[in-house]
């Protein structure tokens, strides 16, 4: 019973990495970094009597560190998805947080194993940074969808805004004020870039980049157009408005009629697993006479090697892009 008791106290102490860096994160930035609060971040930052060249420092501080640190060591690999999580705390701070981790996973597996102290230590070190990846990765996910649902919309509303005479900065404004986050935050920091001087197009070309979304280049490409050439910007966003939700339908459409390659290569790489351990919690000894087997543990890792492969194959496979 030793083997899966183990393992299951691995399961248990990845999980409580996640939690304890998503509690350390609310902590230490409260409630207004979360993507449900329906105030953007940049509006309740101001509410608090924050000065606004302050929250535009702060804000493209928080945006741009992660990509200005892929030199650090191990650093990159991460660095683009905290970029577009907008995660808070500087690079400095996650790797700090990686060792954290990685001590607490340390002291869990020794309290709660009997495993030689250099596996513990590297898979010490595994759980803290594989932790801190996939909650980074996660928070990616999520703000990224976000995103891509919330810009329609807020496009649309630009188009009502230029349509009833409003500057294309005042609409940028009202894009800021009226959507939440994340779309609502990332409008507030081009509508203050653009009330210091910089132009609407390079500052909606830069969060295009920063973000790595096509609808954002198409829309940062339409603005930089009309401001060269002139033309009704309203009927340009119009239609783009109409195609970036058509692109979203294709979208889901895609993902709907792949979904269940991916849930195959899913339940496949689980359905092993999940046999493993209805064998082991029914006859606890049924692998003792091969346990000490020179082939037994390269096997397991082999076994192990192909699941995973299995997993990135159907991923690749599915993964059409729109």
């Amino acid at each position: 019973m030793q083997l899966p008791m183990e393992a299951l106290i691995y399961v248990v102490i990845f999980v409580g990495v996640l939690l304890l860096v998503e509690g350390i994160y609310l902590v230490a930035f409260g409630k207004s970094i979360s993507l449900n609060s329906r105030v953007n971040r940049r509006l309740d930052m101001l509410d608090k009597g924050v000065g606004r060249e302050q929250v535009l420092e702060q804000l493209r501080k928080e945006m741009q560190q992660h990509m200005k640190s892929q030199s650090i060591p191990l650093y990159s690999l991460l660095a683009d998805k905290a970029q577009k999580a907008a995660i808070a705390f500087s690079p400095k701070q996650l790797i700090m947080i990686m060792c954290l981790v990685s001590a607490v996973a340390f002291m869990g597996l020794s309290i709660g194993t009997a495993t030689d102290t250099a596996l513990r230590a590297a898979l010490s070190v595994a759980i803290g940074v594989g932790g801190v990846y996939a909650w980074v990765n996660r928070k990616a996910k999520k703000r990224m969808g976000m995103i891509e649902e919330q810009l329609p919309e807020a496009v649309e509303l630009m188009v009502r805004s230029l349509r009833v005479g409003n500057p294309f900065v005042s609409t940028i404004q009202v894009v800021a004020n009226e959507v939440p986050d994340p779309l609502g935050t990332e409008f507030g920091v081009i509508a203050d870039e653009c009330a210091y001087g910089r132009e609407a197009a390079e500052a909606l070309k830069d969060m295009a980049q920063r973000l790595d979304m096509q609808d954002m280049r198409f829309l940062a490409v339409a603005v930089g157009i009309q401001q060269q050439s002139g033309g009704n910007l309203a009927e340009v966003l119009a239609g783009l408005a109409q195609v970036i939700r058509a692109r979203f339908r294709l979208f889901r459409r895609v993902k709907a009629i792949t979904a269940e390659a991916q849930w195959s290569g899913k339940f496949l790489s689980g359905f092993p697993l999940g046999c493993l351990a209805f064998i082991l919690v029914k006859d606890p000894g049924y692998y003792d006479d091969v346990l000490d087997h020179p082939w037994f543990i390269p096997m397991c890792f082999f076994v192990g090697f192909m699941l995973t492969l299995n997993l990135i194959v159907m991923k690749v496979i599915t993964n059409i892009k729109v």
